[in-house]
């Protein structure tokens, strides 16, 4: 989990969770984290992009916002993703294309309205930035809710502007030993759809826990999931930290 440079109301909980997740001055001691997805759903053949990320790895800058992937759809090009622009790259690294401002784009979409290569690019950056590093910046502590028999704790987390993410208001459900559990949130460029993101197979990295196992479901009115129905899977090993 990235900095928190505001939390609200936050109680113990929030200790407990980064506790649990190894501890910020054990993230700050590392700059950049690297993985290989295996990923499925039936996104990606919705938006015209199946097959193009099945088989990936990303690299994440823990500390500002910066989530390439590669190969993207090609051995020699990768994806560059900064709030503000992404770009494809060749294996020289020179940009074959590139959108600046990229989230307007989305603005007119459906559903399933199909991505371009630049939008998919955009799309998975901010997600898997999000994802490995749930950077908190306004928390509050919630009431907690039951699910299958168990209490989960809650948090809400507030993204300011200058950030892309899936919306500025997520929330976050830990166990009883404050591991991260669920994350609710509305996919603003995907026509505001409401998900729940479930995880699984914790791991041990350099200290630090973090889940191998994603699977991102719709959620109703009611905050009711939906697991019949993958809009994502992600499964994720060869994990690694360093410094960029």
């Amino acid at each position: 989990m990235s900095e928190i440079a505001i939390a609200e109301n936050s109680g113990d909980l929030l200790d407990t969770a980064l506790d649990a997740a190894g501890g910020l001055d054990r993230w700050r001691q590392h700059s950049f984290l690297s993985a290989h997805l295996v990923q499925g759903g039936g996104l990606w053949a919705m938006k015209g992009q199946a097959g193009v990320l099945d088989d990936v790895r990303v690299d994440a800058a823990l500390h500002q916002e910066w989530a390439p992937h590669h190969p993207f759809g090609a051995p020699e090009l990768r994806s560059s993703f900064t709030p503000r622009r992404v770009e494809i790259r060749d294996g020289d690294g020179t940009a074959v294309e590139a959108l600046d401002e990229p989230r307007p784009s989305f603005s007119a979409h459906a559903f399933d309205t199909p991505w371009t290569r630049l939008q998919l690019a955009y799309f998975v950056g901010t997600a898997m930035w999000t994802y490995l590093t749930l950077p908190g910046f306004r928390v509050e502590e919630l009431a907690a809710q039951r699910e299958d028999g168990k209490a989960l704790q809650r948090l809400r987390v507030e993204w300011p502007e200058y950030l892309a993410s899936h919306s500025s208001k997520q929330t976050l459900y830990f166990d009883d030993a404050g591991r991260l559990a669920r994350h609710d949130y509305q996919v603003e460029i995907i026509a505001g759809v409401a998900a729940a993101h479930l995880f699984d197979g914790f791991v041990s990295v350099d200290g630090i826990t973090l889940p191998t196992r994603h699977r991102i479901h719709p959620r109703d009115a009611a905050d009711r999931i939906d697991t019949s129905n993958v809009i994502v899977a992600i499964d994720i090993d060869d994990i690694a930290f360093g410094q960029l």
